[in-house]
């Protein structure tokens, strides 16, 4: 992270946070997974792949987003906030993701250290879970960058798709995603980890970084059009739009 704080001074786009912080985690997942003493190997090995795809999806999801040159409004109001305090501000949001990568590889590692043996039917159930969030994170993130990418569409709102249903559905299976690790990890001491990882996870994406930052630059850029969108969309979980 601080490799990357150096390189956005040049660049003046922060947006390599997310990206680094994507692929940081799936690293430090596999390092933590490999370096477990206890579990079976094969729930080590799917740990691992889940963990991987996952991170290597967000991570050059983002990447490509970041290639285009074009800064988060996000870090651009960000940036307008800190001022003349830009440059230590932005220091210390990069090390805190550092320390978020941290707290997000322990339900992992704590996955890892299940003792029920050989792969069984909670571990496809987790498949199961993982592969509903990873699709639906992946079509909801495409059907928003199609929506972006006609002209005619520049300060309106996307409401096509699963978007119709929810305002972050990205948000919402990216949520869904780390119900998968407390199936898998079920039987392990550290259990309970697995299941604090989904709701931190859940006042991250809700209440913290992700959603109100999102809401906030929403409604500076596209005004009463989201104004009337945030009366008929539900803001997380999917569900049939109001009139």
């Amino acid at each position: 992270m601080l490799a990357f704080w150096v390189l956005q001074l040049s660049r003046t786009n922060a947006g390599v946070v997310d990206v680094v912080w994507a692929y940081s985690t799936a690293l430090v997942a596999w390092w933590l997974i490999h370096s477990a003493s206890d579990g079976d190997p094969w729930r080590h090995a799917l740990l691992a792949l889940m963990i991987g795809v996952w991170g290597v999806r967000l991570g050059t999801h983002l990447l490509i987003r970041l290639r285009d040159g074009i800064e988060d409004g996000r870090y651009v109001y960000f940036r307008k906030m800190l001022g003349d305090k830009l440059h230590p501000g932005m220091f210390a949001f990069f090390q805190v993701q550092a320390l978020w990568v941290m707290i997000f590889v322990l339900p992992i590692w704590a996955a890892a250290q299940s003792s029920r043996g050989p792969l069984d039917g909670l571990d496809v159930a987790g498949i199961v879970v993982w592969l509903i969030a990873i699709s639906g994170e992946t079509i909801a993130d495409r059907q928003l960058a199609s929506f972006k990418a006609v002209e005619a569409n520049r300060g309106k709102v996307c409401e096509r798709g699963l978007w119709r249903y929810s305002r972050h559905p990205n948000y919402f299976f990216e949520w869904i995603h780390w119900l998968a690790y407390p199936l898998i990890g079920w039987g392990s001491w550290w259990w309970l980890t697995t299941l604090a990882g989904v709701i931190v996870m859940y006042v991250f994406l809700t209440r913290l970084t992700g959603i109100p930052f999102t809401e906030k630059q929403s409604l500076r850029t596209r005004g009463e059009a989201y104004e009337a969108y945030q009366r008929t969309t539900s803001v997380f979980f999917p569900m049939p739009p109001q009139s």
